[in-house]
């Protein structure tokens, strides 16, 4: 990849960071009293996004942006006010930057249908700024609605350039003429490089006829120079007279903008101020020395004037680039504070980082196995201190990829706000939880479920507000998203004030579909859960949202693949809460290793409570059953054997283990034969030809190279949940 190619890429990051900005500004627009912060906030990532498109020609960002920028001027100068409509208009436009954005990174055209709706929303654009400001229509002039024009940068009204070309100020020497500088042979040379438009003579200086001396230069020109040239080629034209004569340049007001834009996208170097305006192109390196030498005079005298005073006041350089300047070097100041803070890295590099420290995690086991069969002492303990330094090392990989669940959860108010506005609902959505971390994978893939949840809710749960008030309701309805850690996992609720799960409608339609047999008894729970089958829907009618019987099993089959379980809890007429959980991290767990017969097995650490000995004091065994039951401490503990479940053959041996584990607060027991400890499991995902293999989630590879299964702990739990209330009811039978 060129540097052309990553400076763009980080404007593209850049830019979508920006958007998301402007779309939460947008998103908190409607509710707050004063809106001059946020207005603020979203003309500077507009800005910020058509400044830097102008230095990579994206000639279609910067035009489409610029209109943007006309209406939110307005409301920043309170010309137009806010409200609801305009915030969607807003939102839209911003949806079309991000398309535009996208064509950027993929290098692809805007459809037919996506063009007609740029045009469209500019359209939209003008006629509001046109009949929302006093003076809308000469801004709006300048924006066109035929997306194919091009406007490659800002205009900017500058008190000392009244047109869009370069304006030449010259005052030559008194002994120009004695140094034998010809005037027009000069200005010959300047017209090799553009077009003089108009030149004004002048003789500031001139005396009366009976004082003149013809060999005395008398002459200053006032200059009006069409070029594509830049400053310093100009400058170059005046070479010979530059250090005697003086020598003013100005560019047109479209460079000003060049240099501004040019200003923002310099690197963040440690630029002294000079540096930065010689940089972008505003100040030539010999109008700096220039500039140097008037501030060491006046030092001299004890006088301290700024440089950036010196280089205005002399016509160097505009006041806008002045500003623009003066304001990268102090954003150059606060990054340095900043840069130790945080670093942007690749998702691929951190990727490889996170399997390299695995594979160190299965390597540190074999060395210290072998270092612990070796019997030697100080190898022992040479091993346990670089086990405990790459225990460190792997919690510190993993939190490089813990991120805020916030970021996803902010996402949703947009989605909230359209759906609502599209079902005629007022519903407001209430985060909390959103500092809670987990890894950056699970977040990725956890949104589209999430999606699917919301929705659900919007559309199922709350009712429409006429319904609401005759149900003595809160006319808004509330939608809560929350995030807390729970048992080394996370967990994800997505509540609602709604009317909650109808058990009857549910039981009907499943016996309906021949889910369930006509006449079985179910409890709550499971009768809830039949929402999460395949096809399954109780919508009354279809529309946009829901109705189609797809996105309820989808959400659970996406959660289960990555490793979590979801559950909902309803209360007619009060609302429902659907709860996800889920690893904090796909990658490595702390394990407790266990052995069965020949083979060896992992249960995820932070499900332990404790490990006890199975005897026949203590226990209830079923000969022909997988499942008995144990006393622990008075408590009835159902249990299931390993052994029977995964039909590994052979014969207990005479100690058996019972490791007591929790979930969800249900305790229930894995027998197993050996007890072997805690270990570091670096989790690698089973293949699709064993995805359907009950109470397995993942494998691993010990230190001795063998391979041991990882147990999916949810659905164990819930299979000996489910066999002992079934033994429970065929008893009461």
């Amino acid at each position: 990849m060129d540097e052309f190619e990553q400076v763009l890429g980080l404007y593209i990051s850049e830019s979508r960071e920006l958007l998301d900005e402007m779309e939460s500004l947008l998103l908190n627009l409607e509710h707050e009293e004063n809106q001059s912060e946020s207005l603020n906030g979203i003309f500077r990532a507009a800005h910020t996004i058509k400044g830097s498109a102008g230095i990579f020609s994206l000639d279609a960002v910067v035009h489409f942006t610029h209109g943007v920028e006309s209406l939110l001027d307005k409301m920043r100068d309170g010309k137009i006010p806010s409200n609801s409509e305009l915030t969607s208009l807003l939102l839209d436009c911003k949806d079309h930057i991000s398309l535009l954005i996208d064509n950027v990174e993929y290098k692809t055209a805007l459809s037919e249908h996506d063009d007609l709706n740029g045009r469209a929303l500019l359209q939209t654009l003008v006629i509001v700024v046109k009949q929302g400001g006093t003076d809308g229509a000469e801004e709006s002039a300048t924006i066109n609605t035929q997306l194919t024009t091009t406007q490659a940068v800002e205009r900017e009204d500058s008190p000392q350039v009244k047109s869009d070309n370069w304006h030449i100020s010259v005052r030559y020497h008194p002994d120009s003429f004695r140094f034998g500088m010809d005037p027009l042979a000069i200005l010959r040379y300047l017209a090799t490089l553009g077009a003089i438009e108009s030149i004004t003579t002048l003789f500031p200086n001139l005396p009366p006829a009976s004082e003149m001396d013809p060999e005395t230069c008398y002459l200053g020109y006032e200059i009006n120079f069409n070029s594509q040239a830049d400053k310093l080629e100009i400058e170059g034209a005046f070479e010979f007279i530059r250090e005697d004569s003086q020598v003013h340049i100005l560019p047109p007001t479209s460079r000003v903008s060049d240099y501004i834009a040019l200003i923002k996208a310099l690197p963040e170097q440690d630029f002294q101020l000079g540096d930065i305006l010689v940089q972008s192109g505003s100040l030539t390196p010999n109008e700096l020395e220039y500039a140097l030498g008037l501030q060491r005079d006046l030092k001299n005298q004890s006088i301290n004037v700024p440089l950036g005073s010196i280089v205005v006041n002399n016509g160097l350089t505009p006041q806008p680039v002045l500003e623009s300047a003066i304001a990268k070097q102090n954003q150059i100041r606060e990054g340095k504070t900043k840069e130790i803070q945080s670093v942007r890295v690749d998702a691929d590099k951190l990727d490889q980082l996170i399997n390299l420290v695995g594979e160190l995690v299965i390597a540190g086991a074999g060395s210290s196995l072998h270092a612990h069969s070796s019997g030697d002492r100080i190898l022992i303990e040479s091993f346990s201190m670089l086990t405990r330094l790459v225990e460190e090392v792997r919690d510190a990989a993993l939190q490089l990829r813990m991120v805020q669940i916030g970021a996803t959860f902010t996402r949703f108010q947009r989605v909230v706000r359209d759906v609502a506005k599209e079902l005629g609902k007022d519903i407001e959505l209430v985060i909390t939880g959103a500092e809670t971390e987990l890894d950056k994978t699970v977040v990725e893939k956890i949104s589209d479920p999430l999606m699917h949840l919301i929705r659900n809710s919007m559309d199922h749960g709350i009712e429409a507000p006429d319904v609401r008030i005759q149900k003595q309701k809160d006319p808004k309805g509330r939608l809560t998203l929350n995030a807390y850690h729970d048992s080394g996992m996370i967990v994800i609720e997505v509540s609602d004030d709604g009317a909650g799960l109808n058990y009857e409608k549910i039981l009907k339609k499943a016996q309906e579909k021949g889910l369930i047999p006509e006449g079985e008894s179910l409890d709550v729970q499971e009768v809830n859960n039949l929402i999460f089958e395949p096809g399954f829907s109780t919508a009354d009618a279809v529309t946009n949202l829901s109705g189609r019987g797809v996105g309820m099993d989808v959400v659970k089959r996406n959660i289960t693949a990555l490793r979590g379980t979801v559950e909902v809890q309803s209360i007619l007429g009060q609302g429902a809460t659907f709860s996800i959980r889920l690893p904090l991290t796909l990658a490595i767990i702390d394990g407790f290793l266990v052995e069965i017969e020949k083979s060896s097995f992992v249960i995820p650490l932070n499900m332990v409570l404790e490990c006890v000995e199975l005897n026949e004091a203590n226990s209830d065994i079923s000969p022909n059953s997988q499942q008995s039951y144990i006393n622990l401490r008075g408590e009835v503990l159902p249990f299931i054997r390993l052994r029977r479940l995964f039909n590994l053959g052979g014969r207990p041996p005479k100690r058996e283990n019972v490791i007591v584990i929790s979930y969800l607060g249900n305790k229930v027991g894995l027998a197993v034969d050996k007890l072997v400890g805690e270990f570091q499991t670096v989790i690698k995902p089973l293949g699709n030809i064993f995805s359907h293999i009950q109470g397995i989630s993942g494998s691993t590879v010990l230190g001795s190279g063998e391979v041991a299964l990882i147990l999916d702990v949810p659905n164990l739990v819930q299979k000996i949940l489910t066999t002992e209330s079934a033994k429970a009811l065929y008893s009461q039978a």
